[in-house]
């Protein structure tokens, strides 16, 4: 199975493609040039291994929580592509893709959503891959869920932005905090392949970003 993956949701840009349990990935740091960088960094990654398009078997990408412009830079690049060549489409969670990259059993995962925020989500290992003990959510730090009994990493950007409030929230549960960590197309790559040998893909035409936010900014009188 080959299967091109994408996640533009944070300041990272970068590309995966996965070959039968193989995968090879592109990043960089893009700021704000997400538009500029994403296609040619999918065509250099394809054109390295000689593999169209339409050689594929499906796109995936980081369907959010994140960056409001990036997650649809992604959504709308793996639509385009897909609806030009016939693919089916799996979007993954960019919080879901912060505990595959741990790879620490349990994982509480907090990306910074600005605005005082956090977008959280709390996985712990099963048979399938991964079991959500807490879906993603958007909250204030101070008023995180609650986690379970046990030993947690801590991972993703929330807990650079907002390290103070979330050790104390945690306190004696968390057993590591990676706070360098972020949503990468190469476990994006990884967590799709299950979707799509499930039956789990969609059409392009239904793939969505996840947006968890209606504001994308305090009014002068909330600053």
């Amino acid at each position: 199975m080959n299967i091109l993956a994408l996640d533009t949701s944070t300041d990272h840009c970068s590309v995966a493609l996965w070959r039968d349990g193989k995968v090879d990935a592109r990043e960089e740091h893009a700021g704000h040039r997400h538009s500029e960088l994403l296609l040619p960094m999918v065509d250099g990654l394809l054109k390295h291994h000689g593999i169209a398009v339409r050689a594929l078997d499906g796109i995936a990408f980081g369907e959010g929580p994140g960056s409001f412009t990036g997650l649809r830079i992604a959504c709308g690049v793996a639509q385009g592509l897909a609806l030009g060549a016939g693919l089916p489409v799996v979007g993954v969670s960019t919080l879901l893709a912060l505990a595959e990259a741990a790879r620490s059993g349990q994982a509480v995962c907090c990306l910074d959503a600005r605005m005082g925020e956090i977008y959280h989500a709390a996985y712990a290992p099963s048979d399938a891959g991964w079991r959500a003990v807490h879906a993603p959510s958007l909250c204030a730090p101070a008023d995180a869920p609650p986690l379970p009994t046990g030993s947690w990493m801590g991972c993703g950007s929330g807990f650079a932005a907002h390290a103070a409030a979330l050790s104390r929230r945690y306190e004696g549960r968390l057993s590591a905090i990676m706070p360098g960590v972020f949503p990468h197309a190469r476990d994006i790559a990884r967590l799709a392949a299950r979707e799509f040998e499930a039956g789990r893909a969609v059409s392009a035409e239904r793939a969505v970003p996840v947006y968890l936010r209606d504001r994308v900014a305090l009014r002068m009188d909330e600053r």
